[in-house]
């Protein structure tokens, strides 16, 4: 199998003042080819250790896929660097790019200077990929010192990720790939200790050249991820399907999406496809409910608003719950998470209505520990409510009520529609 490293360039990602997202970007689209990817590297505005890294993963890989440092400003000095490596005598103009430069700063309103136009220059041994969207152009050079090819792509995340199309498609044309498959479950509501233990049997009969990774994440659960890598695509697809459906059965209502999605996306379709509305009461989770809903394109479609009543008097006043309720059982209750659900369905006239209620942190009252959260979902058939108690930092915590708000939901749609 071919593979690949990733090599992001700029003091700032050392210091932490900017956070790599394109070397993720890159890898999912590298590895969906069939491209393993062995190794990323950050490295700051140093000549020399940019030229020694580079040299060094050539040699070693057949691809590799820098981003950053082709900017128009003095610390951006990848370019000359590659001239160096690349053996390239000297800078040549590339019309391409050199038209794009002025378009693009036409369209802003801004001059043409000097740096900019500088911009256009590349070693002569490049290849360019214009790329539309910015002045720096995507060069590649081929067989570098006899061993890979190098993609030098800008490192401003908008234009590396659109950059990506037109490098897969240049590898594609140059490369032979082996075949790769993946997919993915989604679970949600079982630790991952216990999941593993769960489907050990399943997992230790797996056939040798099928691979499976747990991939956890407090928003959407558990992604299963089985891969084969190489073989027949077909029948790969086959087999695959086969043991995918013996791990569904054993997973039951746990398994929310047969691919990678979210639990967001599991309820709009649910409530898309019965012609259902929703609603959000929320408190503990300060819009976050609301905020994961209205991610999925088309939610207009089923979801019809949200109340963040974080003050008591709120609950009171817009939501209805009786001050008696809050007084006798507290405002982290089930009784208070009910009432949540049924007024906000009453005010906005939605089938469905989820509400929280908790306690995301620091710190718990004399009734319930930090971490606390009440759920309720009100619709056609009734109310119901569940509790869970979460040790994680508030952040995460609601992170993970607003997800179990969603799961709990889904498992109520599921059973009455």
């Amino acid at each position: 199998m071919i593979d690949a490293v990733i090599c992001t360039i700029g003091d700032e990602l050392l210091i932490g003042q900017v956070i790599d997202t394109n070397s993720a970007k890159l890898a999912l689209a590298l590895e969906e080819a069939g491209i393993h990817v062995y190794r990323m590297i950050s490295i700051g505005d140093r000549r020399e250790e940019i030229a020694s890294v580079l040299t060094e993963a050539l040699r070693e890989h057949a691809i590799v896929i820098t981003t950053g440092g082709l900017g128009p400003t003095k610390d951006d000095i990848t370019k000359a660097v590659l001239c160096q490596i690349s053996g390239s005598k000297g800078m040549v103009e590339h019309p391409g790019q050199l038209e794009q430069i002025h378009q693009f700063l036409k369209n802003r309103g801004l001059d043409a200077l000097p740096s900019n136009l500088a911009q256009a220059q590349v070693p002569d041994q490049a290849e360019v990929i214009v790329n539309r969207l910015g002045t720096a152009p995507i060069m590649v050079f081929r067989q570098v010192q006899g061993g890979g090819t190098l993609y030098a792509l800008p490192g401003v995340p908008h234009e590396a990720v659109g950059a990506i199309p037109d490098v897969m498609a240049d590898i594609k044309a140059h490369q032979s790939l082996d075949s790769i498959l993946h997919k993915n479950i989604m679970v949600y509501g079982i630790a991952e200790s216990a999941l593993s233990e769960r489907i050990a049997p399943w997992e230790d009969a797996l056939p040798a050249d099928m691979h499976l990774a747990y991939l956890p994440n407090p928003l959407t659960g558990i992604r299963l991820r089985l891969s084969i890598y190489g073989g027949n695509a077909q029948e790969n697809e086959k087999r695959m399907e086969t043991q995918l459906e013996t791990l569904k059965q054993m997973l039951g209502p746990l398994v929310y999406a047969h691919q990678d999605s979210d639990l967001q996306s599991t309820v709009g379709e649910m409530l898309k496809k019965t012609g259902k509305t929703l609603s959000a009461a929320e408190s503990c989770t300060g819009g976050e409910i609301a905020h994961l809903i209205t991610s999925v394109p088309g939610s207009s479609a089923y979801f019809l608003g949200s109340v963040t009543s974080y003050a008591v008097a709120v609950k009171e006043t817009v939501l209805g719950v009786p001050a008696p309720t809050i007084e006798t059982y507290g405002v982290v209750s089930s009784q208070v998470a009910a009432a949540m659900a049924e007024g906000v369905r009453k005010l906005t006239g939605s089938d469905y209505a989820v509400s929280t209620t908790g306690l995301a942190g620091p710190a718990g009252d004399e009734r319930n520990p930090v971490g606390t959260v009440w759920i309720g979902v009100a619709g056609p058939l009734g109310t119901r409510t569940v509790s869970y108690c979460y040790k994680n930092d508030r952040k995460r915590n609601i992170e993970r009520f607003a997800a179990s708000a969603l799961n709990f939901l889904r498992l109520i749609l599921q059973e009455e529609l």
